[in-house]
């Protein structure tokens, strides 16, 4: 099950490498197919197996010989990680099928705004999307309750408060930091996403900082804040229980 999970996760990060580079041109992801970027060729099914395909050419078009950004393994290989986790971390059922699509999500997300400073509304659509489906789903087959009321408490806390810091900093952060927090405020429900919200300026502040003292980044230079909000979803789903626990058990 391990190795299927695993092919899984690859063919899915494939489709992902589709979608981060054609979402934010506003290009069909259906249509057309699997062609190189540069020479435009049309690619073979055995150009198109994940990783193993990369490693074939030797990061190289077979037509125009042209580099292939290393992030298409990446993305590939991020995918079957993630997917692996969550298996892990769920089981094979309802929630381990929930939590690896919106970890694909996630991830397009992530490396759309690292490359091009946006978050697109249709993939944060589709995360509330298979969080309603989600819901639903586990309500009827095993009758556990969707709290709604949590989830819409979420999505109004998260979403309330980047749009204040949206209006308060001018723009410092984007529309799409506070759509995709709403997002995962109804994902997560109301408790869990103060975790999310608090362990992503964390992150942020950290990594910022160490940018920074790098040179890496300037202060002029803009920071995306999407992958900063992805980490802390990832901790918050994995470990939150124990993080609030720990944090209660120290407050009594």
């Amino acid at each position: 099950m391990t190795l299927l999970i695993l092919i899984y996760g690859l063919i899915i990060g494939s489709f992902l490498n589709v979608c981060i580079y054609r979402i934010p041109r506003g290009e069909s992801i259906a249509w057309p197919g699997s062609h190189c970027p540069t020479c435009s060729h049309s690619l073979s099914w055995y150009d198109n197996i994940p990783l193993f395909s990369y490693l074939v050419l030797k990061g190289k078009c077979r037509y125009c010989r042209t580099n292939i950004s290393a992030q298409y393994p990446l993305v590939e290989s991020l995918n079957a990680f993630l997917y692996i986790i969550m298996y892990f971390r769920f089981g094979f059922g309802i929630d381990f099928i929930f939590y690896s699509l919106v970890s694909s999500v996630l991830a397009a997300i992530t490396f759309i705004d690292l490359k091009e400073m946006i978050i697109p509304d249709s993939l944060v659509l589709s995360i509330l999307v298979l969080s309603v489906i989600h819901k639903t789903v586990n309500y009827f087959l095993y009758g556990i309750s969707p709290e709604l009321i949590s989830s819409f408490l979420g999505l109004l806390v998260a979403g309330g408060l980047f749009t204040a810091i949206v209006l308060i900093s001018r723009g410092g952060m984007g529309g799409g930091d506070v759509t995709l927090m709403g997002a995962l405020g109804f994902v997560l429900g109301f408790k869990n996403i103060l975790l999310n919200i608090f362990v992503s300026f964390v992150l942020g502040a950290i990594i910022s900082i160490v940018l920074l003292a790098a040179k890496i980044k300037t202060r002029k230079d803009p920071i995306p804040f999407g992958p900063f909000i992805v980490l802390g979803f990832f901790i918050t789903s994995l470990w939150g229980k124990v993080i609030i626990n720990w944090y209660l058990n120290i407050l009594l």
